[in-house]
């Protein structure tokens, strides 16, 4: 039935029987009876497929069963391996390789003590004359033994004691592996296969911190194999992995040794540019980068070799400026961008006197860097640009985003002259008659100045006004250099605000392109910006504005997100106007949707009108989320001296409200079965009350009404949101508050009532819920008093949530109880609920823990138990005990020990919350029998 299942696995057509092959299988080769059939399955005359199965069946017992294993056996297996291995040698390939997976093994199982030299032992196995096997099936047969065995050490299962102790033991085996390795390198009659393994095998070795002083002869002999194209990519691997272990950089001579021949590559790193022979120029470039990367730091220490560094420096800087663009001709320049991160930051970290020796020989070098990077920045022509993948013009938007970056950290070190650098080069460009430039060379020039501006405040740069001024210069002459100036616009926009006289000479440009549909994105995120940083200088501007923005959003020139940032733009712009300037601009800007929105509300409902109606309802809603006249959010200093008089009479938004409130209430009576129509009404009144707070109090009494008979009628999770947000800002005004209390009440007991019937299918409303009896409880505790509040219903619907299978609804309902049990003091409706009872929530809270929930919620559960141990120990105490003394509960995997164990803990800890998470982890993976495995690593 074995054979059965293994051809069920591979050649059964139909993948349900593949499935239950696979099921069986894995429960078989974990069964005691595995040792008997593996060897069986080995057999030469079975098909690789059926050999493979038994190796692996055979690495699986001695990697995780490994105690099961009587001592009296281990020589035996071993001997078996090796036999096998032997026969495998010629045999096939796949199969090999398990086998040496097994024996690896077994070998880091046994050593030290049962196994004292594993390592030379399988050297000297295998060098044993035998003449039933080929002496170089024999040798690639070893060498594949010796590359898993590192590599198996990586991935073993032993604890972390065993670990320590064994990586010493191989390291100091290497000893036994790196002469053969050496030798087999070096001899002249050795085939490429052979040596491509020798490499590989290296490469495994060093992962495992090997003095890198050790391993000099190999990287020397590597280096050498960089010649052969064969063995060219092994070789890079070999090489950069060596450099690249973390324990090199104590072995700063054997280091400085290795700078010459990374130099020595440069001829063959020149022709394989010129050939265009990507794959070597990438493989030489990794090593120098390798080299620089990790170990600057220590050679930078080494001042009297600072010229073999600087040109090590200067290759990398040639892989970074190497020529093509990227990613069509070539992919090297983009690992070097690190490497420049790193130089910097080792020399900024030297005290002043070295700090300032370095500063002078690499000042000139990053100046270079910069003129390289925006060199690689630039477009292709046009032309070129035409034949690109969509695919391939995304990786170079990422790679300029990679090298905008570099800039910006490399402003840290050349400061504000490498602004001046590239205003000269821009003026220089754009004041030349004689030699007209390409468009790309200027857009690479501005793209560098918009990077830094982006970030870094220039506010104390003397050349931006010239920069300003050169703006309107620039002929554009195509999209992407367009979107450029827009972008360095838009990163200056702060300093506008500074300086407003020079907005004059930018805002035209900004307006005439929001005209254009391919500059999108750009034309309306930098108008967004200039009205939020410079709203109290643009009232001058206000109606230009408005008018250029009601015309592009009349054309529908723009995607549905642009027309909303749009609106937000136009909501700070109108921010700062007097009310009656404002008014009249909303009633301009806002009849329109307002008339289209009426012919909608009198259609039959369809899918094309709602996505009219959710399309101007969500214009509405971001308008109103930045139309802020009280300027809550204004944190500049300087606008101090600016700001309005206070405004008298009700609040612009609050009047435009009021005026819709029954063309609202007419949409939502036909839509009121649709979430998202739904959703879109509430976010308008919820953007608004969050930028009006008090002032919004005009509108609760009619809107509390509104929302009630919403949610009485279909209840929706977005109306329990926009009661949580009125509950949370109007709970401390006694005047405002009633309608609240009452929408409050009322949403409750609907849905209870909801709770009755079945709340399964809607768990988007629990969570809601769940949220807003937190808030209540948070702001507002005393609503948890009124007579018409079913406390004990309400804390059955928390319990009932904590076991839905959605875990941000299970998350909800945790924040609940973390806020109601604190209450139980001086709320006694909450007291006598939760004493009566919190013995049905602890014990829901420990199936969750015991392994019904998932296991990224045991924090919420944890923080639980902390409050129902802190504010209800004397009960706790006993439902606890209780609760444990259930057969194989919480789960069957732990024992009566145990849950005593964790109990005891809980009880003791009431000031450290962090340690009872941590007790609730430990306890849940104990439950879920997960304690000790690999599961746990990353937990």
């Amino acid at each position: 039935s074995l054979l059965q299942a293994l051809h069920q696995l591979y050649y059964d057509p139909n993948i349900e029987n593949k499935n239950l092959a696979q099921k069986w299988l894995m429960q078989a080769q974990v069964s005691p009876q595995a040792w008997h059939f593996s060897w069986l399955l080995l057999n030469m005359d079975k098909v690789p497929e059926i050999q493979y199965f038994g190796a692996s069946a055979l690495h699986i017992k001695i990697s995780r069963y490994w105690n099961d294993i009587p001592a009296d056996q281990y020589e035996s297996l071993k001997s078996q391996l090796f036999t096998h291995i032997t026969r495998f040698a010629s045999g096939s390939k796949i199969v090999l390789t398990r086998l040496c997976v097994a024996l690896a093994s077994l070998a880091l199982s046994m050593m030290p003590e049962a196994w004292p030299c594993a390592v030379a032992d399988m050297v000297r196995m295998f060098q044993a004359e035998d003449s039933n096997v080929d002496g170089r099936a024999r040798c690639l047969a070893l060498l594949e033994l010796l590359t898993v065995l590192p590599e198996e050490f990586q991935t073993s299962r032993l604890p972390q004691y065993r670990k320590g102790q064994v990586r010493s033991v191989l390291a100091q085996e290497c000893g036994s592996v790196f002469p053969l390795l050496e030798q087999l390198l070096q001899q002249q009659d050795s085939p490429g296969f052979i040596k491509q393994k020798v490499l590989k095998c290296f490469s495994s070795w060093v992962q495992l911190e090997i003095p890198l002083m050790d391993c000099e002869n190999l990287i020397q002999a590597a280096f050498t194999s960089l010649q052969d194209p064969e063995l060219f990519d092994t070789a890079v691997e070999a090489v950069v992995n060596a450099i690249s272990q973390p324990d090199a950089q104590r072995y700063v001579n054997t280091l400085l040794k290795l700078i010459p021949p990374v130099l020595g590559l440069q001829e063959q790193l020149r022709q394989a540019v010129q050939s265009g022979d990507m794959e070597t120029s990438h493989g030489i470039c990794r090593i120098a980068v390798a080299l620089g990367e990790n170990h600057s730091r220590a050679l930078l220490d080494q001042v009297e070799h600072w010229q073999s560094f600087l040109a090590l420096v200067n290759m990398i800087m040639f892989c970074t400026g190497i020529p093509g663009h990227y990613p069509v001709n070539e992919t090297t320049s983009s690992l070097t961008l690190t490497f420049w991160y790193t130089l910097q930051d080792d020399i900024l970290s030297f005290e002043p006197d070295k700090q300032a020796v370095y500063q002078q020989v690499y000042r000139p070098v990053y100046f270079q860097l910069v003129d390289v990077l925006l060199h690689k920045a630039q477009f292709p022509s046009d032309e070129e640009y035409g034949f690109w993948s969509s695919d391939e013009k995304e990786q170079f938007r990422i790679y300029r985003v990679d090298i905008s970056d570099t800039l910006m950290y490399v402003y840290e070190m050349l400061g504000a002259e490498l602004l001046s650098s590239l205003y000269d080069k821009l003026g220089r460009l754009l004041t030349n008659t004689e030699q007209p430039s390409t468009w790309q060379h200027t857009e690479a020039l501005l793209y560098g100045f918009q990077s830094i501006a982006e970030t870094i405040d220039v506010n104390y740069s003397d050349v931006v006004p010239g920069l300003i001024g050169l703006i309107p210069r620039i002929s554009i002459s195509n999209v992407q250099l367009a979107d450029t100036v827009m972008f360095t616009i838009g990163a200056l926009s702060e300093w506008l605000a500074d300086h407003p006289v020079m907005i004059n000479n930018v805002l035209p440009l900004v307006l005439q392109a929001l005209g254009n549909p391919e500059l999108s994105i750009s034309s309306v995120s930098t108008l967004k910006k200039i009205c939020r940083e410079c709203k109290y200088d643009l009232p001058p501007y206000a109606a230009n504005i408005v008018a250029v923005s009601q015309e592009v959003l009349m054309k529908q020139i723009h995607k549905t997100s642009q027309c909303m940032w749009l609106m937000q733009a136009l909501g700070f712009l109108l921010s700062a106007l007097q009310v009656e300037e404002i008014l009249k601009n909303l009633h301009s800007l806002i009849t329109p949707y307002i008339q289209q929105l009426e012919k909608l509300a009198d259609e039959t409902p369809n899918p094309s009108n709602k996505l009219a109606i959710i399309h101007i309802l969500g214009l509405l809603s971001n308008l109103f989320t930045t139309l802020d006249i009280s300027h809550h959010d204004d944190d500049h200093e300087s606008t101090e001296v600016k700001k309005l008089p206070v405004q008298q009479g009700p609040n612009p938004v609050v009047v435009v409200l009021q005026q819709v409130f029954q063309l609202i209430q007419k949409v939502l009576s036909k839509w009121l079965n649709d979430a998202q129509v739904v959703e879109s009404v509430c976010a308008i009144f919820e953007k608004s009350v969050k930028t009006l707070l008090d002032d919004f109090a005009p509108m609760v009494p009619q809107l509390c009404e509104m929302l009630g008979q919403m949610y009485s009628t279909i209840p929706q999770a977005s109306a329990i949101d926009l009661t949580r947000q009125l509950v949370h800002i109007f709970a401390h005004e006694p005047a405002h508050f009633p309608p609240i209390k009452a929408l409050f009440l009322l949403v409750t007991s609907v849905t209870l009532t909801l709770f009755q019937q079945g709340p399964r299918d809607h768990p988007d409303i629990v969570d809601s819920f769940m949220q807003l009896l937190a808030q209540a409880l948070k702001r507002k505790p005393d609503l948890f008093l009124c007579s018409n509040l079913d406390v004990k219903a309400v804390f059955q619907c928390g319990v009932l949530s904590l076991k839905f299978p959605e875990a941000p609804t299970v998350k909800a309902s945790c924040g609940f109880f973390t806020e109601l049990l604190p209450r139980c003091g001086e709320i006694a409706p909450v007291g006598q609920v939760v004493h009566e009872n919190g013995k049905v929530l602890l014990q829901a809270v420990l199936e969750g823990v015991g392994g019904q929930a998932s296991r990224s919620l045991m924090d919420h559960f944890a923080e639980i138990l902390f409050a129902l141990n802190k504010h209800c120990f004397s009960y706790l105490s006993v439902w606890i005990k209780e609760a444990m003394q259930q057969d194989g509960f919480p789960s069957a995997r732990v024992s009566p020990e145990q849950k005593e164990t964790f109990s005891q803990q809980i009880l003791r800890e009431r000031v450290n919350k962090r340690r009872v998470k941590e007790m609730v982890k430990e306890f849940t993976l104990l439950c879920r029998g997960l304690h000790g495995t690999e599961y746990t690593a990353d937990y």
